[in-house]
């Protein structure tokens, strides 16, 4: 007779299964590492204090930051592949240089700072942060919420005179950002727009019987997505809008034909309604959509100061071709390089300031600002970072099966940044902004695959 069976080791008792409750703890722990971020969304929808360099939302992103670095080195992984160390460590280099060849010492720390903070340093926590679809999608509807409470107070502000001055009348919304920066609330209502677009476009709803939470949540997306066109139009930002309509009209060729054609229908027939039948901004508008075709012709002052000064950075740029006249030296050059049409600066004024004389500081385009005061080697390192986060984003969207709702709005924010810095550049306090719509592309585009994937289809690979 053998003896084997009674001379194996006996077997190990199977581990008790978890208890609901903390099956269920375990499935939030993902949403709530996302948190952080959304905080600092949050805090942009408090008002800016006149001149103010640094913001709460600047002071918390510093705090994301460190907790992504406390969480990594918590879990004991690997926080990066090598693609996503390399993609978003690149503009380091270029930045680096730049910071040794600054006017002053304070210009190097501060420059040094800014940039890592907005093209490293955040999009890298995010990265770090938002560990599956349910916390992107967490984030996008934050930027959502943010665009509509900022664009509610901007339209109240047109409504009551009591916005930013725009054609002698203090008409245009700013939202709580202030006239000093008339961009903060456009960049942020149009990332709004393109975010709910987004996960309108992605979320699938089951054509029979009653619609899915996935199908409430497209129209609640759709709705945000109309309603958000009236702040943007009354923002009166030509570069946001059409950074807006880039961004979307990408979003919809890449759905295809027949949701693009609906969505297009719905737009158009919002912008009839509000600002046909209802009048909303209907002249001011109607100048502001015609002075888009006619800058070459008959440009207006800013749209001079604006050539002026892309001139000014091309000419330093030519003076300095490979690192550039070093970090925040835009201003120190500029006289150096402008023609005399550059006026002083721009008028501000409303929106509880009073009147003042804003210097032009920087070229309004982020791509000639590179290459001003970052020469080559600052353009090809850091927007060609953004290049290899949109090549690799485009890429596994082509892969994403169920994953859209997610893939979409991440693809579609950060082109809207590529073509808003064709008119924009960094600075103000929105700025922290760029860095949450720059971490979001790079999370979906870099981020391990299993992070990324449908929850269904999401696990140990």
């Amino acid at each position: 007779m053998s003896t084997s069976s009674a001379a194996s080791p006996p077997l190990a008792p199977p581990l008790p299964a978890l208890p609901p409750p903390l099956r269920r703890a375990g499935s939030v722990l993902p949403v709530l590492s996302v948190l952080p971020v959304v905080a600092v969304v949050v805090l942009l929808g408090l008002p800016v204090a006149s001149g103010s360099a640094a913001t709460p939302a600047d002071a918390a992103s510093g705090l994301v930051v460190l907790w992504a670095v406390v969480d990594t080195v918590r879990r004991a992984r690997r926080p990066l592949t090598r693609t996503a160390a390399l993609v978003l460590g690149l503009p380091v280099v270029g930045i680096a240089v730049a910071a040794a060849g600054a006017v002053t010492a304070g210009d190097a720390v501060t420059g040094l700072a800014r940039y890592l903070q907005v093209f490293v340093l955040v999009p890298v926590a995010v990265v770090l942060l938002v560990r599956d679809r349910r916390g992107a999608r967490l984030v996008l509807w934050s930027l959502v919420g943010l665009a509509l409470w900022q664009g509610a107070i901007g339209v109240h502000q047109y409504l009551t005179g009591t916005g930013a001055l725009y054609q002698g009348a203090d008409i245009r919304a700013v939202g709580t950002f202030g006239p000093s920066d008339v961009m903060g609330m456009a960049s942020v209502v149009a990332c709004g727009v393109v975010a709910a677009t987004g996960l309108a476009l992605g979320t699938r709803a089951r054509r029979l019987g009653v619609p899915p939470p996935e199908g409430w949540g497209r129209l609640v997306a759709v709705g945000c997505a109309l309603a958000l066109l009236v702040p943007l139009a009354l923002s009166f930002s030509r570069g946001a809008w059409i950074a807006t309509a880039v961004a979307c009209g990408a979003q919809l060729v890449l759905v295809g034909m027949r949701p693009a054609v609906k969505v297009f229908a719905a737009a158009v027939a919002a912008s009839v309604v509000l600002v046909g039948g209802l009048g909303v901004g209907a002249a001011a508008l109607q100048e502001r959509l015609t002075s888009i075709t006619q800058v070459a012709e008959a440009p207006d002052q800013s749209v001079v100061d604006r050539y002026t000064m892309w001139a000014a950075a091309a000419d330093m740029w030519h003076g300095h071709p490979v690192t550039g006249v070093g970090l925040k030296a835009f201003p120190a050059h500029r006289d150096g390089h402008a023609s005399l049409a550059l006026s002083s600066g721009s008028d501000t004024q409303g929106a509880g300031q009073a009147f003042r004389r804003q210097p032009l500081l920087s070229p309004h385009n982020m791509y000639l600002l590179l290459l001003s005061e970052q020469g080559l080697l600052g353009l090809l390192t850091v927007a060609g970072s953004w290049l290899a986060l949109l090549v690799c984003a485009l890429r596994r969207l082509r892969r994403s099966g169920r994953a859209r709702d997610v893939a979409l709005p991440a693809c579609g924010l950060l082109l809207w940044q590529l073509v808003n810095f064709l008119y924009a550049d960094i600075g103000g306090p929105s700025t922290v902004l760029t860095a949450i719509c720059f971490g979001l592309a790079a999370w979906w585009a870099l981020a391990r695959v299993g992070t990324t994937a449908p929850a269904a289809e999401a696990g140990p690979r």
